[in-house]
């Protein structure tokens, strides 16, 4: 099979995205007061309204709507003042009543848009000149989004027996109703995507906005958040769809773009030996790295959709949408420009830091009492080293930030620190000074030391003066060593070659 990059050198992959976000947020179900927790023992939390029962009657969670309207209008969709829920008819086991109570032609949420900033190796994945490329190759992608709808979530169903991540090869599937009559927001994109990397990075951006807005846990890993990818391929500078495949319930980021990759190469492979590309659903089956058909998709006629006749119309007034846009909170890529403007970040950094809204409270908390000038190492901090500890606190953070900032540890010792003392409450600046690893920058002291080793090593000196500018490496490990570790390796650089270049 060809690899990607080949591949799409001949084909355009077309792919769109529907992502399910269960609401996870709320206290009660969708259409019930059931209780929404999925922790719970099975088949605890339902009642005859989840389960279906004849002559149950559902009521609809407003703080479910307030939470898809908030939704849209952080992804520049129209708020559609009418519309209704529908009946959409399957039977399969982790529906009991047989049909999914969801939305018709008008959802809540009507196009929409996110824009995709792509940089680096995925960059080079889009091969074509369809986006403007910038001097590093980078571009933004605008992804038109579909529409956002409202629906109940289904049963769980856990798979039995046979090898792992083979649903295939099950032996029996059990069901867990809890999650039934979950409240859950589906959101379709266009067609825009071109390749996995862009799929991947529009998932990240809808995962940070949805908690950001704090409308979800948007956990892939317990199925909270969870995504279907729709592929064809049609041949380089043409417009005409090709048959598509679905796959379905994609639970990981790498997943997502892994599934897409092998899909794109696979369909090109039969293609280019002339067989057809089916229409169907299949399941990425992660131990094999490959896709497996699953059931031959269903045409949108298979599900009988018809107006819900238990629930009336809705009609949201321009009070309560406004009441649902006070609530959204500064949002990710807004975030990222302010830290850019205001603190000098890298963009990436900046990025990185607003992206998570735990993170971005740490930092901001954190900034208290730092000086603007050190603003950048608290990020490099937070970026490069603070996110591998889970139990370290704003003071001691802020504490090794402030040491690095003033030259008084290297970054090899900062992180040496942050391991000691994450999930303690000691003081960062005390353990330093207890263990004596701050590291001088006295220039009497430090240049005594410098003249010492440039005395010694007058090999290395005369290959330096040579034009062997890689020797001043050794120069300055022969500095820290004469040392005993205590002398700031910048400071050690800097001397030497004034020295040396004098």
């Amino acid at each position: 099979m060809k690899k990607l990059a080949e591949v799409l050198r001949d084909w355009e992959a077309v792919i769109g995205l529907e992502v399910h976000t269960e609401l996870t947020t709320l206290e009660t179900k969708m259409f019930c007061n059931c209780r929404l927790s999925h922790d719970d023992p099975p088949n605890t939390n339902v009642c005859p309204v989840c389960l279906g029962m004849p002559g149950a009657l559902p009521v609809p969670n407003e703080k479910a709507i307030e939470s898809i309207v908030m939704a849209g209008l952080a992804t520049n969709c129209e708020i559609m003042r009418h519309s209704m829920f529908y009946r959409k008819h399957y039977f399969y086991p982790d529906m009991a009543k047989n049909f999914q109570t969801t939305q018709g032609p008008v959802a809540f949420c009507m196009h929409g848009h996110l824009d995709l900033e792509v940089s680096g190796a995925g960059a080079k994945e889009r091969p074509d000149a369809t986006v403007e490329k910038d001097a590093d190759g980078g571009y933004v992608a605008p992804i038109r989004i579909l529409r956002i709808h409202m629906e109940e979530d289904a049963a769980k169903m856990v798979h039995v027996g046979g090898e792992e991540g083979r649903i295939t090869a099950a032996t029996e599937s059990l069901i867990d109703y809890n999650r039934c009559g979950t409240p859950l927001i589906e959101l379709v994109t266009e067609p825009d995507l071109r390749t996995p990397e862009e799929a991947r990075l529009f998932m990240e951006k809808l995962r940070q906005t949805f908690l950001t807005l704090g409308i979800s846990d948007c956990s892939l890993e317990s199925g909270s958040m969870r995504c279907d990818g729709n592929i064809s391929l049609r041949r380089r500078g043409t417009t005409e769809f090709g048959t598509k495949t679905e796959m379905k319930n994609i639970n990981s980021f790498k997943s997502l773009h892994d599934a897409l990759e092998y899909e794109i190469c696979r369909q090109a492979e039969v293609l280019e030996e002339g067989g057809i590309v089916y229409q169907e659903t299949r399941h990425w089956e992660p131990s094999r790295r490959r896709t497996v058909v699953m059931r031959v998709k269903e045409t949108a006629d298979d599900y009988r959709l018809f107006p819900d006749p238990d629930l009336a119309p809705f009609d949201l007034t321009d009070e309560f949408i406004d009441r649902c846009r006070a609530r959204i909170p500064e949002l990710p890529d807004a975030k990222r420009d302010r830290y850019v403007a205001d603190y000098g970040l890298k963009r990436a950094d900046a990025a990185q830091l607003a992206g998570d809204p735990k993170v971005a409270a740490f930092f901001e908390e954190a900034l208290e009492g730092v000086g603007e000038k050190n603003v950048p190492t608290l990020a490099n901090v937070m970026v490069n080293l603070a996110p591998s500890y889970d139990a370290l606190t704003v003071g001691q953070v802020r504490g090794v930030a402030g040491l690095l900032a003033e030259d008084a540890l290297t970054f090899a010792q900062a992180r040496e620190v942050l391991d000691a003392i994450n999930g303690t409450d000691e003081d960062a600046v005390a353990y330093v000074d207890a263990r004596g690893m701050r590291q001088s920058t006295d220039e009497g002291a430090l240049g005594a030391i410098v003249d010492e080793v440039l005395g010694r090593c007058t090999d290395q000196v005369q290959q330096y003066r040579d034009g062997n500018k890689k020797v001043l490496g050794f120069l300055v490990g022969q500095c820290m060593k004469a040392a005993k570790g205590s002398g700031n390796p910048k400071a050690f650089n800097k001397m030497l070659a004034e020295r040396l270049e004098g």
